[in-house]
């Protein structure tokens, strides 16, 4: 009995033992979409026992007993763990991204580094950010987020190009940056890019960007954009919004009645009859303001297709871009359509190949935005006393010759322009040996622009400039195609495992051909757009043009780069780049650019790496020299791009023929831009403090100066001629950099950050050697000296023009002061009073000087975020301190309107020291001076977001992963003392591009949007 009992325990244990184990099930989804996770690793703690989730982000996991712990990890997630009990048969997992892992990886070019290994100064804009701000252009993206960086844009036009300034403005030239998207250097703006499709922007700031040689030298900007991610579900996405526009604000003129009395004590204190004998009765009171400008409207649709097998990833999207302009919308609009293929595919274990196309389709209508003669120009000059139905002028108040009604002019004004740009890069990647990868790369861009203009026959009046006695049309076709081609090879290796080793090493082809051609043809058919076309045009005589041009560039570069690291707390990066350039003549044609990178990691030292403040704390430096040829071709020969008159022929007749142009310079050279940086990486407190300083001096020599003082026995005094372009200037750019964050997720329902960051520079022109120390540019109302230069001592671009020392009040002061008669008149009580400089009596252009700086000393940017449950907020904005601008929209013509400011002029002694009298008599007071420049410092709140994502119970119903809803405010408010429209806007011009010529405002725009993700 004893023994069969016995063996009846017996056979019961392993039949126990079975019973104890038992499987586990669940889904894997990612916490910002709700999608289920492929690719997963689910692993038992402590054994080998381990699964990966399937296409659907399921799993099944069996033989568990309970207390075993289940690992979760996926990279650039946070992994976790959780313990199963006994008979437990599900757990599903949310996974968040791993912030740390996803920042840890930062391009530099031609590679990557961790954060925490980068010696350069660096800036990126994530996914995130572009997200939260949905910049109409990318450039937006840039602006207040990045320091060092500072944005202007030619205004709020659509489709407005920016200009974009990394630590100040180093040449007289092109100032812009190399821009690179994907890999390839990117020839169009960043307004040509879908900000949905950028998932990444890194700007390169100092001696990093030298592994881009001569193209570096005004900094390197690096777009990546989405692509799908390997074992991905298929993920559909929806963006798209629709809003108003609305201008934020408009020029303080001067309404009907207080411009009939201005007019009138004009005309009266010169002695003259007054215009408006009852100003309580005016025919009309337009508010021409009102009038231009318009609500309208902007939209965007974005769709796209991302995910991905063990072997292939893909990435498919469209969008569709629309947008009014707040001054005649259905004559002003942009539009953008875009489509986009990415593919990944692992051909072998070592061999990759990879590819991204893009499509971009440009079409563009605008008007006269921000020029002298522009709309806005013309609104705020022209008497509210006249009708916005007189088309033609004549019989109204005489506002000299260039004001014209602006509702007119945007009736007569006929344009389009069509861009047509296909780009893409394909790369293959192949590891051909241990610590050896190989990768070959061509990227290319191909644009066809088409252009059309069509003038009517007009006539806005007796005397009028506009005035167009025979309609004409312009045609212009052009073509752009250039490629890059490269090869570099990569070695990485560790060594006794504190040794890092990577050596790149690389040769790049980049090369640009375009040629275009142009027609313009008078008395269109029907004097009508519909019939705009050289073809329909039946104009004979001089009037009748065609040109055309071709042109090759090249450049050809070798580049190397050694990086080490010891036990990654020391770090060193050694570049070396050789360039050639056909911009340069035999004896210049190739130049080396070297630099070095090094890094001190000290919170790796033993005695901070345990430190429970302490992060991360790395000292780096750099220096290294970068060129630019950013010049116009061929300026090393002599060009028959000039003019004569020849004597030809047995009737010895005048014939018009070419000539030589510009002086040769055989000996032309690179500019050379020499960058030092000093910084500081700071994170304390588990990361959600981070700090970088950096201090910069960038000394950009052998400036590319035109046009050299030369004896006119030479011949540059002919029509077309010039002197030689000579390597004749220095400038300086100096300052320091401070950024500031803190990042926090408080609970599970709510997390915070906060950024900012502080940019001071100080620029210096230090030599121009030209013969005769200055360049001018810029222009100031009619006849005037070119109010801006280049010239050693001052910054770039400053204002040139006389200081003035209030307004007399009395003859007396008149006559015990110098005299001014060589400004255009001589002084009266009332006018504006000039300082005699350099003190000889007399009061002429001897005295001019610095009276303004268009670069700003400060820039800042502020941009809070939080999440609290399905609610997101956010808000950016950014200023510029110390940066002045010219205000040149007003006319001296006596007729024109007035700003309000003039209210407030000198009527009496005593009445006023800033502002002078109202004449119609010759006066100096137009004279360009620091009466005319205005501190143009900002603060703007740039965009303010308030978003809502639907609860994943609601959405699952309507088989959708994300349904997000959200409304935007851009443009909410800007706080200045500048009278103009934007402080914001530029011409881009590094010598004139502080001047105001009425620039077309930023619109204030409300928009409401949905993301959808299923």
């Amino acid at each position: 009995m004893n023994k069969k009992l016995l063996l009846i325990l017996l056979l019961l244990i392993p039949v126990c033992s079975f019973a104890q184990t038992f499987s586990v099930s669940g889904t894997v989804t990612e916490a910002e979409t709700q999608m289920p996770m492929p690719g997963v690793n689910v692993l038992v703690k402590n054994t080998n026992t381990g699964v990966v989730t399937d296409f659907d982000g399921n799993y099944t996991i069996q033989d568990l007993k309970g207390g075993d712990i289940l690992v979760f990890t996926y990279v650039g997630f946070e992994p976790q763990e959780i313990p199963v009990s006994n008979n437990q048969t599900t757990v599903n997992v949310v996974l968040k991204p791993d912030s740390e892992a996803l920042e840890e990886v930062v391009l530099i070019g031609y590679g990557a580094q961790k954060r925490d290994e980068v010696t350069g100064a660096v800036s990126s804009v994530g996914e995130e950010t572009i997200e939260q701000l949905k910049p109409a252009n990318v450039a937006q993206a840039l602006q207040g987020t990045s320091s060092g960086v500072n944005v202007t844009f030619n205004g709020g036009s659509p489709g407005s190009n920016a200009n974009i300034r990394i630590r100040g403005v180093g040449t007289n030239v092109n100032a812009s940056p190399l821009i690179v998207v994907d890999g390839f250097i990117f020839n169009g703006g960043l307004q040509d890019l879908n900000p949905q499709d950028i998932e990444n922007i890194t700007v390169l700031k100092d001696a990093q960007a030298a592994i881009y040689g001569t193209a570096g030298a005004n900094g390197v900007i690096l777009v990546t954009t989405k692509k799908g991610r390997k074992n991905q579900k298929m993920r559909v996405s929806y963006d798209g919004y629709t809003g108003v526009q609305e201008t934020t604000r408009k020029l303080p003129v001067l309404n009907a009645k207080e411009y009939a009395l201005y007019i009138n004590e004009s005309y009266a204190n010169s002695g003259q009859d007054i215009p408006f004998n009852n100003v309580n009765n005016l025919e009309n009171e337009t508010d021409w303001q009102d009038e231009v400008f318009k609500q309208s409207m902007v939209r965007s649709h974005n769709f796209s297709v991302r995910g991905g097998e063990e072997k292939v990833s893909y990435s498919l999207g469209a969008s569709n871009f629309y947008q009014e302009g707040i001054v005649a919308p259905e004559k002003s609009n942009f539009e953008r359509n875009t489509a986009k293929l990415t593919l990944d595919v692992d051909l072998t274990d070592n061999i990759n190949l990879s590819t991204k196309l893009f499509y971009t389709n440009v079409q563009v209508k605008d008007i006269n935005a921000f020029s002298l003669g522009s709309v806005l120009f013309n609104a705020a000059n022209i008497a509210p006393v006249i009708s916005p139905d007189q088309d033609n002028l004549d019989g109204t108040i005489n506002l000299g010759n260039e004001v014209v009604n602006p509702l007119t002019q945007t009736r007569n004004t006929y344009n389009n322009s069509v861009v047509d740009r296909l780009s893409g890069t394909v790369q293959a990647s192949i590891d051909y040996a241990k610590n050896l990868n190989f990768k070959g790369r061509v990227g290319f861009n191909r644009a066809n622009t088409r252009d059309r203009d069509f003038t009517p026959i007009y006539d806005y009046g007796t005397g009028k400039i506009y005035t167009t006695p025979n309609s004409s049309v312009s045609l212009g076709k052009s073509f752009t195609n250039d490629y890059t081609a490269e090869l570099f090879n990569t070695y990485t290796n560790t060594f006794a495992e504190d040794h890092d080793v990577t050596f790149l090493l690389g040769t790049t082809i980049h090369e640009v051909k375009s040629e275009g051609l142009y027609g313009t043809r008078t008395d269109v058919n029907a004097n009508s757009w519909e019939f705009a076309d050289l073809g329909s045009a039946y104009g004979i005589g001089e009037n009748q043009t065609n040109s055309s041009y071709a042109s090759i560039f090249r450049r050809l570069s070798y580049f190397g780069r050694l990086q080490y690291g010891f036990r990654d707390k020391y770090l060193v990066s050694a570049m070396l780049r050789r360039d050639s350039s056909t911009r340069f003549g035999p004896n210049n044609k190739v130049a080396y650019f070297p630099s070095v990178t090094a890094g001190w990691v000290m919170s790796k030292e033993s005695w901070l790496n345990d430190s429970d403040i302490v992060n991360l704390l790395k000292i780096r430096g750099s220096y290294g020299v970068l060129g630019s040829d950013l010049i116009d071709d061929f300026k090393y020969l002599s060009l028959l791009d000039g003019e004569a008159t020849y004597v030809l022929g047995p009737d010895q007749s005048l014939v018009n023929g070419n000539a030589l142009g510009a002086l040769p310079n055989p000996n032309i050279q690179w500019e050379e831009s020499k960058k030092l940086d000093i910084g500081l990486d700071l994170n304390f407190l588990d990361n959600k403090f981070n700090f970088v300083y950096d201090y910069f001096k960038n000394r950009r020599d052998n400036l590319l100066i035109s046009n050299l003082r030369v004896s006119g026995i030479l011949g540059t005094g002919a029509p077309g001629a010039s002197g030689p372009t000579v390597n004749a200037g220095e400038v300086v750019n100096e300052g320091h950099e401070f950024s500031l964050g803190y990042n926090d997720n408080v609970s599970e329902d709510f997390s915070f950050s906060i950024n900012y960051n502080i940019s001071l520079l100080n620029n210096e022109v230090t030599k121009v050697n030209n013969g005769i120390g200055y360049i001018e540019g810029g222009g100031f109302g009619v006849g005037q000296p070119a109010p801006a230069r280049m010239q050693e001592g001052f910054p770039m671009g400053y204002f040139y023009g006389y200081r003035t020392d209030g307004v007399f009040q009395t003859q007396d002061e008149v006559d015990n002061h110098p005299s001014q008669q060589a400004l255009g008149a001589n002084a009266k009580p009332g006018d504006i009073r000039y300082v005699d400089l350099n003190g000889d009596g007399v009061i002429d252009e001897n005295d001019r000087t610095n009276i303004g700086d268009p670069i700003p000393d400060i820039t800042m940017g502020l941009n809070f975020s939080f999440n609290y449950k399905n609610f997101d907020f956010s808000a950016y904005s950014f200023a510029n301190l110390g940066q002045e601008m010219v205000r040149n929209y007003e006319r001296s013509q006596p007729n024109v309107n007035k700003l309000r400011y003039k209210l407030d002029r000198w009527t009496g002694p005593g009445t006023s020291n800033t502002v002078p009298r109202a004449t119609v008599e010759s006066t100096s007071n137009n004279a360009f001076s620091d009466f005319f420049v205005e501190d143009a410092s900002f603060l703007r709140i740039q965009t303010i977001t308030l978003g809502f994502t639907v609860p994943k119970k609601f959405t699952e119903k309507a088989y959708l992963d994300k349904f997000r809803i959200y409304g935007k405010v851009d443009n909410v408010y800007t706080f200045t003392e500048y009278m103009g429209y934007d402080p914001t806007a530029s011409t881009g011009e590094p010598i004139g591009g502080g001047i105001d010529y009425g620039f077309y405002p930023l619109p204030r725009t409300y928009t409401i949007g949905v993301n959808i993700q299923f």
